[in-house]
């Protein structure tokens, strides 16, 4: 479903008043935020994909990193997990199932949280994620709607991995590339998400579905400011781009391009691939961050230090320039 699609059906709801629930449905954030003392928030969140890859192991690897990372997206560290299963298990052996699991238990267990169990039922296709709760200090939990004008905003990992995925279906993609794009998808944001805490972190979302322009636009609305993108800044998997140029797209690149056309400026012509890869859909995308001007070049240094390589300042936030919320220059 559409971020616009999905709002007004949540705006459609009953509304609830709980002065401990911290975080809700209304900002369209990565996950719920509850506080249960002083001390301790929970961060709560589910999700479930498709199988990107053949390996069961790998999907399940990806699976994991995918829903675990909403929780670094608040800033939150995840505790437990519940297994979430579609399986066609008169089509699939159970040692396919196996190896599901087994991937996501590894990340489960890299990220420090356990596996408490879960849910399976039958489905026409394997599908698979986690319900995660995680916990945060409530006083200092993240959240897609506090950019300030002034902000540097930075991007942990490169984007194009939804038309990798497409490309290797036609057998389209080199394996080195293949390769670039699982390791970079089982990578845990933990590493991220552990730097950025040292800093003032103003805002911050994950970048999935919706593509990086439709994140980056939930952000620049949330926070009521314009985020200034410098296009040639953001990190592209390797043959991404290449892709595009020989036609390959996903089945979302049109509904994220028709989500952001009204609020989006594009102050240079571009050639069509670059236009694609900004709405390119993610599956365990990289950390995207909004922090003070001040500390944007130390963060990223320390970013880097830790082991996130293509860590970078990809734009700035100014005063809103409506109707433009987003600016790729």
């Amino acid at each position: 479903m559409s971020p616009v699609g999905l709002g007004k059906l949540l705006a459609e709801l009953p509304k609830t008043s709980d002065p401990n629930l911290l975080v809700g449905y209304e900002t369209n954030d990565d996950a719920g935020v509850y506080r249960l003392n002083e001390d301790t928030a929970l961060v709560v969140t589910a999700d479930f994909i498709t199988p990107p890859v053949d390996d069961p192991f790998t999907f399940g690897q990806i699976g994991a990193a995918n829903s675990l990372s909403d929780v670094y997206a608040m800033g939150g560290r995840p505790v437990t997990c519940l297994n979430l299963i579609g399986f066609p298990s008169n089509d699939l052996g159970p040692q396919v199932l196996h190896g599901i699991v087994e991937g996501a238990l590894s990340k489960i267990t890299e990220a420090g949280a356990v596996l408490a169990g879960g849910h399976t039922t039958d489905d026409e296709e394997p599908k698979f994620g986690l319900a995660v709760t995680g916990v945060v200090h409530p006083d200092r939990y993240w959240h897609n709607a506090g950019v300030q004008v002034g902000d540097v905003l930075v991007l942990t990992k490169p984007i194009g991995s939804g038309v990798i995925f497409n490309a290797n279906l036609r057998n389209a993609v080199s394996e080195s590339a293949m390769h670039q794009t699982v390791k970079t998808l089982t990578t845990l944001n933990k590493a991220a998400a552990e730097i950025l805490t040292d800093f003032n972190v103003h805002a911050a979302t994950d970048i999935t579905g919706f593509g990086f322009a439709g994140h980056a636009l939930e952000m620049a609305r949330g926070s009521s400011v314009t985020l200034e993108i410098d296009i040639d800044t953001i990190p592209v998997l390797p043959e991404a781009l290449d892709m595009y140029d020989k036609g390959v797209t996903t089945g979302v690149n049109a509904a994220n391009r028709e989500q952001i056309s009204d609020s989006t400026l594009f102050r240079k012509t571009m050639p069509g691939k670059q236009g694609e890869i900004l709405v390119d859909p993610q599956t365990s995308g990289g950390l995207f961050v909004a922090l003070p001007e001040s500390e944007g070049d130390q963060a990223v240094a320390a970013l880097r230090s830790a082991g996130v390589e293509e860590a970078v300042i990809v734009g700035n936030a100014t005063s809103p320039s409506l109707p433009y919320s987003l600016i790729f220059q």
